[in-house]
C-alpha cells in the first residue's frame, strides 16, 4: 500500500503554553478509508488544517503524495478538501460556487453539472442562494466542490453533519467506492457507528497526542474483554488477586485487557457463575474509542 498522506512528528502551539496537537504522526493509505476519531477539542481538524496548509505546524510536517499541500501546483486535482460546510459564501447560489471552483481549476464547464447530479443537488436547489441551505445540502455542495477536480485523495472534516439517515448511507457508498477505485480518504467523524461501518485503518487522537492507530479490525480485537457474572463484586475480587487489570462499569460489567478463555479460569477456579463472557470487539468501536479516550473525555476531566 502506498501511503498519500503523511503526517510526521506535527505540533502546534499557541500563545500561553496551549498545545493543541502535541507530536502526532499517522498514515492514510491508498485504496482504504482511514478514520480519525477524538472528542472535542481533541486535535483533529487542527491536525487537518495543517495537512491541508490553513495553519501551519509549530514542528513537523504534513505531506500530500511527497509534497506539502502548499507546494501543489493546482491542489484541487489532487486533493479534494471539506473542512467546513458552513464556511461557503453565503450570497452565491450552490451553482456559482461549483463554477467559481471549475475556472479556477481550469475544467471543462460540463463538471458543474455533474457533481450536482453526483450529490443529488436539483438545479432549482442549485440556483438557491447557500444562506437559504440547510446543513445537510451545505455538505453535499461541499462534497460536489471536493470531487470537482477528480482528485486521488478526499480529506473531510465531519462531512456527515446534517445529513439525514438516508444522506448518510449516500455518504458511506460515495466514499467507500471511492477508496475502492484507488483513492484515499481521511475522513473525521463523531458518528462512530457510522466510522465503523465504513473504515479500513483507525486513528484515536486525545488531548492533542494519538492514543492509538492500526487496522480497525486489530485495534478492535487488542479491545480486551467484557464479562458479568451473578456475583459481580466476588468476580471483580476473583480477577484483580490472579493479577488481572480490571475497570468496573455501573452495568455490572468488568472490562480487562486479558482473553475470555483467561477470564473464564479465573472465574471457574473461584466457582463463579458466568452471565456473560466475550470480547470486546463485540461491544464496536464506541467501546473502544471511550476506553481509549476516557481520559480526555469532558465528563471524565471534570471529574
Amino acid at each position: 500500500m502506498l501511503d498519500m498522506i503523511t503526517v510526521e512528528s506535527v505540533s502546534k502551539s499557541y500563545g500561553r503554553g496551549q498545545t493543541a496537537v502535541d507530536d502526532v504522526s499517522f498514515t492514510a493509505a491508498t485504496g482504504r478509508v482511514t478514520g480519525f476519531l477524538g472528542p472535542n477539542g481533541a486535535g483533529k481538524s487542527t491536525t487537518m488544517r495543517i495537512i491541508v496548509g490553513l495553519t501551519p505546524p509549530t514542528s513537523g510536517t504534513a505531506t500530500v503524495d511527497g509534497r506539502r499541500f502548499t507546494d501543489l501546483p493546482n491542489p484541487g486535482l489532487e486533493v479534494g478538501v471539506l473542512l467546513d460546510a458552513s464556511a461557503q459564501h453565503a450570497g452565491r447560489s450552490g451553482h456559482e460556487i461549483l463554477t467559481v471552483a471549475q475556472r479556477t481549476m481550469g475544467l471543462p464547464r460540463t463538471r458543474v453539472k455533474e457533481m450536482l447530479d453526483l450529490v443529488s443537488l436539483t438545479s432549482h436547489e442549485a440556483d438557491r442562494r447557500v444562506r437559504d441551505y440547510s446543513l445537510g445540502m451545505r455538505q453535499r455542495l461541499g462534497i460536489a466542490t471536493a470531487l470537482l477536480g477528480d482528485p486521488q485523495v478526499l480529506i473531510l472534516d465531519e462531512p456527515a453533519n446534517g445529513l439525514d439517515p438516508a444522506g448518510i448511507r449516500w455518504m458511506r457508498d460515495l466514499l467507500r467506492g471511492f477508496a475502492d477505485s484507488g483513492g484515499t480518504v481521511l475522513l473525521s467523524s463523531h458518528l462512530l457507528h457510522e466510522i465503523e461501518v465504513i473504515a479500513d485503518d483507525l486513528v484515536v487522537i486525545g488531548n492533542g497526542r494519538i492514543v492509538a492507530q492500526g487496522t480497525k479490525a486489530s485495534l478492535l480485537a487488542a479491545a480486551g474483554t467484557v464479562v458479568r457474572a451473578r456475583d459481580a463484586a466476588a468476580l471483580a475480587q476473583a480477577m484483580e488477586r490472579a493479577g488481572l487489570a480490571i475497570t468496573a462499569h455501573p452495568d455490572g460489567s468488568v472490562h480487562t485487557d486479558a482473553a475470555p478463555d483467561q477470564v473464564g479460569e479465573v472465574a471457574l477456579a473461584a466457582h463463579l457463575v458466568l452471565t456473560e463472557l466475550r470480547a470486546a470487539d463485540g461491544a464496536g468501536l464506541e467501546e473502544m474509542f471511550l476506553e481509549l479516550t476516557a481520559d480526555t473525555q469532558r465528563e471524565g476531566a471534570a471529574a
